[in-house]
């Protein structure tokens, strides 16, 4: 994942509210009006809710790497132009319609909101909002959603990973890597290998809790593993890479290993050769986090609460790359042409 998409959270601006909820206020948003381009920073009016609806007032909204795919139109979701992306959020409860009893006015949530959270409000439906227990800060909060998630999906329900296995982690250093570390070293108590493109992304994945690191930069993946674990190999592999790392990762599972393809930040997607699941009986499975939510709710909904949980208790740290102001956004081309 590259480094800019781990730059999380968008400090909340105003920009003439005017009071009283529904038609009459305004409201900043950031939009992609072409792909491939800068965003831009304009003002929206803000519409009535609806019985079922919820108004939220976002203070943070994450920047994650499908952000920057779907504003180059690269993404396997395509919104129409214009739109406004982020797809997770933290924030308060500004207005709730009248069908609604889940959350009021007040309540700190984080939300999940497809493609329009990077705004100073948000109307979503409140099956997709968590309230965030009292001791998680607003801002943590906002990065748990997408890359806690997947990592708490990949490693828990996916992989079924058990305390004491090792986990092999690609791309480490980005912010689903990162969560997986985190997940996996501190919650689950597993031996963790960090893999990434660098000595100092190697260096941020020991920082959360890694135990041995390889940087697949200097040299092949499959042999630098094999000098740290032996021709066993690694229980489980969480691989958002693709290509010639994915092979590397799952050549390097043990009896029974099991790989979770999660993306292809490297820009190629490997095709499996079916023997090697058959030599050592592996398993390569999927995981496309968002599908969840329609194909499987409780167990996507669960992913979060856990999150949450663990974020309370202190056993999982987010790690928040950089901040940027939501009128940042108009002049970086974060988001657009890279």
């Amino acid at each position: 994942m590259a480094a800019v998409a781990r730059g999380r959270g968008l400090p909340r601006a105003w920009l003439c509210r005017r009071a009283g909820p529904g038609s009459g206020r305004h409201y900043r948003a950031a939009l992609c009006t072409e792909l491939k381009q800068p965003l831009a920073i304009k003002e929206v009016a803000s519409r009535p809710v609806r019985p079922h609806e919820v108004r939220v007032d976002v203070h943070f909204c994450g920047v994650n790497f499908a952000d920057i795919l779907v504003c180059r139109g690269q993404y396997q979701e395509k919104p129409q132009l214009p739109f406004t992306p982020g797809m997770e959020f933290s924030g308060t409860v500004l207005e709730t319609g009248t069908d609604v009893s889940t959350v009021k006015e007040g309540d700190r949530v984080i939300g999940v909101s497809g493609f329009n959270g990077m705004a100073e409000e948000c109307i979503i439906d409140p099956k997709t909002l968590w309230q965030i227990p009292e001791r998680v800060p607003l801002r943590e909060a906002a990065t748990l959603p997408v890359s806690y998630g997947t990592a708490i999906l990949a490693l828990e329900h996916r992989a079924c990973t058990r305390p004491g296995e090792t986990v092999l982690v690609t791309a480490a250093a980005g912010a689903t890597g990162l969560a997986v570390v985190d997940v996996a070293t501190n919650v689950l108590q597993a031996q963790v290998i960090a893999a990434a493109g660098s000595d100092e992304k190697c260096k941020l994945a020991m920082q959360k809790g890694a135990q041995s690191t390889v940087n697949y930069g200097q040299g092949g993946l499959k042999e630098a593993v094999r000098k740290l674990v032996g021709s066993g190999g690694v229980n489980v592999a969480i691989d958002t890479v693709g290509g010639d790392v994915f092979l590397e990762a799952l050549r390097s599972l043990a009896w029974e290993g099991r790989i979770v393809v999660v993306g292809f930040a490297g820009g190629t997607i490997a095709s499996v050769p079916a023997n090697l699941l058959l030599l050592k009986n592996v398993s390569a499975v999927g995981l496309y986090w968002g599908r969840y939510k329609e194909q499987n709710f409780p167990v996507f909904s669960r992913t979060l609460s856990s999150a949450l949980q663990y974020c309370q208790q202190g056993r999982i740290q987010p790690h928040i790359g950089a901040v940027f102001k939501l009128e940042e956004m108009k002049k970086s081309r974060l988001l657009g042409s890279m």
